[in-house]
């Protein structure tokens, strides 16, 4: 135990409300090691819930404006806190999940304090960022948790170690639940489309308008295809609804990504993490994400060193399911593929069987676990040394 038996202090970081799920699961992992712990961070309500002290709620910094000034001081202030925190308080150990634009700073901010940080979710240097690395090895100090198979041999590769935990999207999901969709009776009559825009709130503002573009043009043609949209919270629920175009019907579904791909016939997702639940539901496909048009040309095309940009077609080293990253203006290449994939049930079965395939070795479970020994033995060495 700490001097004077005191619990260990865990400092956790989320920026959005997928971290915000993947800490809280931390925590509850954490508690499960029959230590005795201390947790406080940035996040939302769900690390809340799991016990953690939020001193500030950063899961709806985006609900406050688009204005780009205010976000800017909105990030200043956490990492300000964060500053104060690890000045006043030392905790034993930080964990910085995710949005590594973000975190970096907050890591930063604990390596001037003399305290490690644990990097939980590798950052995606090998697909936008390499010249980031030397930045990466100075602020990774307490271990750098993989949530994908081929990351530990690329950041070994450049002298950073790096331990693959498992998918934390995919843990409460057993490989034997992973199976191919039946397609034998379907009918374009009663086909289900999932539209899921994501968490971010720029995401929702540029995705949302034109995946129910998407699904007005398929509905004047297929009068009586159903759409289902996925919220990650009921914040995110009341935005979609505000802006929902009525004649579609929608019906919704909260942070139940998995669930309904298991339900629907095909779905239209923005890229993200929540592509691999998707695809360990074994549901078709399309992947959607929206950039400026100049910045894309001008930046993008320069930075971006894969081949393919979303997580099932890097996985797959192959363009398994469509990728519109980016699209700019017109959806109608987008209303196109949906009707090939809706007037072909054996290419939808095909499909489906390849996202089983693809995903059944990810789901090992244990990912959080897996992260709950690494800061454990962190802990541990600190106090030996």
């Amino acid at each position: 135990m700490p001097d004077n038996d005191r619990p260990y202090r865990i400092f956790l970081s989320a920026a959005e409300a997928s971290g915000d799920r993947l800490c809280a699961k931390l925590i509850t992992a954490l508690k499960q090691t029959g230590h005795s712990f201390q947790f406080t961070g940035l996040g939302g309500a769900k690390m809340a819930d799991a016990g953690c002290e939020i001193i500030l709620n950063t899961t709806k910094k985006a609900a406050m404006t688009y204005n780009t000034f205010r976000h800017i001081y909105f990030f200043f202030k956490a990492i300000r806190l964060a500053q104060k925190y690890f000045a006043r308080t030392k905790p034993d150990i930080v964990v910085v999940c995710d949005s590594p634009s973000f975190n970096f700073h907050i890591a930063k901010a604990a390596g001037k304090n003399n305290i490690k940080t644990l990097f939980y979710v590798a950052p995606q240097l090998w697909a936008w960022a390499p010249w980031r690395m030397e930045k990466l090895k100075r602020l990774c100090t307490g271990g750098l948790a993989a949530v994908l198979p081929f990351e530990p041999d690329w950041f070994g590769q450049r002298g950073l170690d790096c331990k693959f935990v498992g998918s934390p999207m995919l843990e409460d999901i057993t490989s034997q639940k992973i199976t191919p969709k039946n397609y034998d009776n379907f009918s374009v009559k009663t086909a289900h489309i999932a539209l899921m825009p994501g968490s971010r709130k720029a995401e929702i503002k540029t995705l949302w308008p034109a995946m129910q573009d998407i699904a007005r043009r398929l509905k004047a043609r297929h009068t009586t295809i159903k759409f289902t949209a996925v919220a990650a919270d009921e914040q995110t629920l009341d935005i979609l609804r505000k802006t929902e175009i009525k004649s579609l019907r929608l019906d919704y579904q909260i942070d139940a990504v998995h669930s309904v791909a298991k339900t629907v016939d095909l779905a239209i997702v923005a890229s993200g993490s929540a592509t691999l639940q998707v695809a360990a539901a074994a549901c078709p496909m399309i992947i959607m994400y929206q950039s400026s048009k100049y910045l894309w040309h001008l930046v993008g095309k320069r930075i971006v060193t894969t081949k393919y940009l979303s997580l099932v077609n890097i996985l797959a080293q192959d363009e398994l399911v469509p990728e519109f990253m980016p699209y700019f203006d017109s959806v109608a290449p987008i209303v196109a593929v949906c009707e090939e994939f809706i007037n072909a049930p054996d290419k939808l079965k095909e499909l489906s069987g390849k996202l089983a395939k693809l995903t059944k070795p990810l789901a090992t479970g244990g990912a959080s676990q897996n992260v709950a020994r690494m800061i454990v033995e962190q802990i541990i060495s600190k106090e030996t040394v």
